[in-house]
């Protein structure tokens, strides 16, 4: 939302753009599990919007409840309605707590903190996985794809293993409960475990038993179809869905997510209303080929300020391209990525091969390259936040 607003700003000066956002600070969720382990702050992850006021762009600290799609209107909490032209909504996610049986959003928000948006719950997981003693077991409970970050359930694990192994707790285990029969960089990531922590990280797909559909939250008991895991930390990251103005907007399909054109990033129900970030999906396309990351949000919000400009221009829409970059680090100096680039035709998304890739498996500076990537990794967030905040 603030690149888009950023965007919007530099392509058109002459533009009246109002960001409207429910925080004072923003605080970002890639490179969170690095402060869960102690390996970062979270101060390095949160910003401000003081850089878009300078810009022009009117922002407001409210929360935006109703959008009114025939009248061109949108409420907010304090009283205002503000009218618009064109609308780029960035509702985020929102959790399906019901789906696990004996979770809720009381038991995320105190005992059981899921931490899938990095702010008090990312630093309530960090207290608990420190308190953790040597030979205690922390589970992570994955939820079905699509959800926000596909990687991150198992950077996460990584990093709960650093910091036991950093710690001495060498005797304590990571317990991964899938939902799903495979994940992102999952060569890289189990090359990572076995060089940096044998027989720490166990890893459980859904094939096997690991979807988890029941918890106990006095016991810290995961519950699958055909077994049981009990925790000393239990992590359970629920199943989510675009954020609820966005359903209450008549924006959804059946499945919880915003469908858009994604030649514009114009939401296929209602005309001027441009959807981005987690919260959007590309047709039936399958989650590698949409990922619901930072990387991907930004460059949608590039997409949709250049298709209004254009719209209210009275010009075709550009025709766009796609990047979706992605980092994980799985240990100290142990980074990996994934570039994807995609273009459009015939309306459909086209993965161009020579123009991304992931990072090999083997390569004869394999420690120096891994270092060198979470090096890149650190970089990459600064810059995408300079992008969307300076």
């Amino acid at each position: 939302g603030a690149t888009a607003a950023k965007y919007l700003k530099m392509m058109d000066p002459a533009l009246d753009v109002t960001l409207v956002e429910r925080q004072k600070t923003y605080t970002a969720c890639p490179l969170s599990n690095e402060v869960i382990s102690g390996h970062g702050n979270i101060e390095d992850l949160q910003r401000g919007y003081d850089g878009l006021s300078k810009r022009g762009i009117t922002v407001i600290i409210d929360d935006a409840t109703g959008i009114d799609a025939a009248k061109k209107t949108v409420s907010l909490k304090g009283g205002k309605t503000l009218k618009y032209d064109a609308l780029v909504l960035s509702p985020g996610i929102d959790f399906n707590y019901a789906a696990i049986e004996g979770y809720s959003e009381a038991l995320a928000n105190s005992t059981h903190p899921h931490a899938w948006k990095a702010g008090p719950q990312t630093l309530e997981l960090k207290k608990k996985l420190h308190a953790m003693k040597d030979g205690e077991t922390f589970v992570i409970s994955v939820p079905p794809g699509p959800f926000r970050c596909p990687p991150g359930p198992y950077e996460r694990a990584s990093q709960v293993a650093a910091y036991l192994k950093g710690h001495g707790k060498t005797k304590s285990k990571v317990l991964i409960l899938d939902a799903n029969d495979s994940f992102s960089k999952k060569g890289l990531f189990e090359q990572a475990w076995k060089t940096h922590y044998p027989d720490m990280v166990q890893w459980v797909p859904g094939a096997s038993d690991g979807k988890v559909v029941k918890i106990d939250a006095k016991t810290k008991t995961a519950y699958t179809n055909f077994g049981e895991h009990k925790a000393d930390v239990l992590n359970v990251i629920p199943p989510h869905h675009a954020g609820s103005i966005a359903k209450a907007t008549g924006l959804t399909n059946e499945k919880g997510w915003c469908s858009v054109n994604m030649l514009t990033m114009e939401s296929t129900v209602h005309k001027d209303i441009w959807v981005v970030g987690d919260a959007c999906v590309h047709g039936d396309l399958p989650v590698y080929a949409a990922p619901k990351s930072a990387h991907s949000a930004v460059t949608q919000a590039k997409v949709a300020a250049g298709a209004i400009i254009a719209k209210l221009n009275g010009q075709p829409a550009p025709v766009p391209y796609f990047v979706n970059t992605c980092y994980s680090i799985a240990a100290p100096d142990w980074g990996f990525s994934v570039v994807h680039v995609y273009r459009v035709e015939e309306g459909k998304l086209i993965y161009v091969k020579d123009a991304g890739g992931i990072s090999p498996i083997d390569t004869p500076a394999l420690a120096a390259t891994r270092k060198l990537e979470s090096e890149y990794a650190i970089g990459w967030l600064k810059n995408i936040m300079a992008d969307g905040f300076a």
